[in-house]
């Protein structure tokens, strides 16, 4: 029964990302598109090679995003933490456009493997500048480290970008993630490897509870801090590498994720990690659906819409924190 919410939520945001756009398609023409497709029948081509890339994208993305918010937030013991914030989307992005403007080019598998390194040396970059080498990480530590290795990197993602007027078309896209070049990513590889990813982000789920508790207590369970934080910043990288090479760096999504499906699963990180992915599906489609609707013929993109969601979730976040409870 704890699923049943997030499971509805879900085919709703699906139907509604085949259905809903420019032009309508009625559900059972949907239906007829995907199990009879007629290549002559223009709604039958704007559901298979439109939407349906689109769909398989925000359900790959979003809920790679939700996943590693979790862990995130696990990891750190702050539930102000998220990808975007902490500086991994931002490490995915530099590497991707540095790459490809060094090297001239810019086909889909050769970006999306770009991604990991630049997600994983970001990871490794915030946990060193946050104390995890001394063995003084914190939660206050690592939210800073992350914050300041974002703004830097991009920064010098638009300092890259900028120095080249062809590459403006380049930079929207890295600027503000979005879903609409999604049949031009190599989307099967890519979600095979956030589903690797949350493979291992259900295993590791009962060690990160244990470090949750601290590390002293942690040690005296048997468990290795280090080789949890490790084993979780290789997670991330999976979970946050396959979702930029996919829609780009898409911020707040990780952060919105969490509290809504604690509030679900309860103290069970595993479960946490189950509906945190239908949830970052739902809303990351939901919100590419409202960007398409609210502008048409235009859209606004999904980064840009779930930044306007996310800001005032995170303020009210903030807000409702406890003095002293991130020291």
């Amino acid at each position: 029964m704890r699923f049943a919410l997030p499971v509805l939520l879900l085919v709703c945001a699906v139907i509604a990302t085949l259905a809903a756009g420019v032009r309508s398609v009625p559900v059972p023409e949907i239906w007829h598109a995907l199990i009879a497709f007629d290549p002559m029948n223009p709604l039958h081509i704007v559901v298979r090679d439109i939407r349906l890339p689109r769909l398989i994208a925000g359900l790959a993305a979003g809920a790679s995003l939700g996943v590693a918010g979790s862990v995130m937030q696990s990891l750190t013991r702050n539930p102000l933490a998220d990808p975007g914030l902490m500086g991994v989307n931002a490490g995915a992005a530099f590497t991707i456009v540095l790459g490809a403007f060094l090297l001239g080019r810019a086909d889909g598998g050769f970006i999306a493997a770009l991604s990991f390194p630049g997600a994983a040396l970001a990871s490794l970059g915030v946990f060193a500048i946050g104390g995890g080498l001394r063995g003084e990480t914190g939660p206050v530590r690592l939210t800073l480290a992350g914050i300041a290795l974002n703004a830097l990197l991009m920064s010098l993602v638009s300092a890259i970008v900028l120095t080249r007027t062809e590459a403006l078309e380049v930079f929207r896209f890295w600027a503000a993630g979005s879903l609409a070049q999604a049949n031009v990513r190599p989307l099967l590889e890519m979600s095979a490897i956030a589903a690797l990813g949350a493979g291992f982000a259900l295993l590791l789920a009962p060690r990160l509870e244990a470090l949750a508790l601290g590390t002293g207590l942690a040690k005296g369970l048997g468990t290795k801090p280090g080789r949890i934080q490790l084993g979780a910043l290789a997670v991330l990288t999976l979970l946050t590498g396959a979702a930029v090479s996919i829609a780009g760096p898409i911020a707040f999504l990780g952060l919105m994720v969490p509290p809504l499906a604690r509030r679900i699963s309860g103290h069970n990180l595993r479960m946490e990690l189950l509906v945190s992915a239908l949830f970052g599906a739902t809303i990351l489609l939901l919100a590419d659906t409202a960007g398409r609707l609210l502008v048409a013929p235009t859209e606004i993109r999904v980064g840009i819409m779930t930044a306007l969601i996310g800001a005032p979730v995170f303020i009210w976040i903030a807000r409702r924190l406890r003095p002293g409870a991130l020291t």
